[in-house]
């Protein structure tokens, strides 16, 4: 098999992105420096316009497992991945319009400890340590997953894209705050996006126009939800 590596506009590309998202962390540590407090590195003064965080909460629930695991899910089993859109419509508005309110009202910072308030010290600690336990593993995967194909593609080494990627994400998350980690989930989900359209413009093209690709995808029983 012959081996893939990255072309210089790739490897531009692929540098930009990590540089862009070092410096918005940058950016704003020196913009804030003067309001370092834990109210506005943790949650951003709650300040925070809502295109960017509609991004960036969009980009927080598309991992490496998503993007790369939700086309061979399709391919192999069809549509009924729609139905996970459905389920999260409801999901989506029933928190926003009932946990939200109560939580903002509050002026808490995290969901630990309205159950400190509700309850008390025991339930917080045992619900923090089993989300710290689920987040270890999970992350673990999400991390693993986009290292694996940048290894399969360009021969780079496996744990030092592991490596460089944790590094990139702890280093503008904690220099930076929330409306660092805001910022560039929502310049990540852009680039997410641009993507997205252009496999889809490309792959279309390369098939004869979408209504072929369309066709070939409904005559693979690959549109079928059940």
């Amino acid at each position: 098999m012959e081996a893939k590596s990255f072309s210089v506009w790739d490897y531009v590309v692929f540098s930009a992105l990590f540089v862009i998202s070092c410096g918005i962390g940058i950016f704003f540590a020196i913009k804030e420096r003067k309001k370092a407090t834990s109210r506005e590195f943790l949650v951003g003064g709650r300040q925070m316009s809502f295109g960017p965080v509609a991004l960036s909460l969009t980009a927080s629930f598309m991992s490496a497992v998503t993007v790369l695991g939700t086309p061979s899910e399709v391919y192999r089993f069809g549509a009924s991945f729609i139905l996970f859109f459905i389920s999260y419509t409801f999901v989506i508005i029933f928190t926003s319009e009932l946990f939200l309110p109560v939580f903002y009202r509050s002026g808490i910072t995290s969901t630990y400890e309205y159950l400190q308030l509700r309850f008390n010290k025991v339930v917080r600690y045992a619900a923090t340590v089993i989300y710290i336990v689920q987040t270890i593993l999970y992350t673990g995967v999400v991390v693993y997953a986009p290292a694996l194909a940048l290894n399969q593609v360009t021969g780079f080494d496996l744990w030092g894209s592991v490596f460089a990627t944790g590094i990139v994400c702890t280093f503008y998350c904690t220099l930076g705050g929330l409306k660092a980690v805001v910022w560039t989930d929502a310049f990540q989900m852009i680039v997410m996006i641009v993507g997205f359209l252009t496999v889809l413009i490309q792959g279309s093209a390369h098939n004869g126009g979408l209504q072929n690709v369309l066709e070939q995808a409904s005559n693979g029983s690959r549109l079928h939800i059940v």
